[in-house]
């Protein structure tokens, strides 16, 4: 098993590969609890948290900015009353990156 946890985002470049579909179905066994979506026919890896209360969503949002920024990739964020949904996918190929993976894992330990 593959510890994303451990790994660090590597900048990317318009020339930077995708992932193709064997590499993208092999990391979403890392992280079962995301789902696979597509935006725009983008792949995405989308997941959406639940919280008690607003504030406690809101304090979430700044743990994924803070890593968001540590890490310089940023992910799509939906925040509403007792939910906050998180979407990865790497902009600039318009499509999946080992990074985004690494970010799903990274986002989903900030929530435990």
């Amino acid at each position: 098993m593959i510890n994303l946890n451990k790994e660090s985002c590597i900048a990317c470049r318009k020339d930077s590969p995708r992932l193709n579909l064997e590499e993208i179905s092999d990391l979403c066994l890392e992280i079962p609890d995301w789902d696979l979506a597509y935006e725009n026919d983008i792949p995405t890896l989308t997941r959406s948290f639940s919280f008690a209360d607003f504030d406690k969503a809101i304090r979430f949002v700044n743990k994924i900015a803070l890593l968001s920024e540590l890490e310089d990739h940023h992910p799509k964020i939906l925040v509403e009353w007792g939910r906050v949904t998180v979407s990865w996918w790497t902009h600039i190929i318009q499509g999946l990156h080992r990074n985004d993976f690494v970010m799903a894992a990274k986002t989903g330990s900030l929530y435990l």
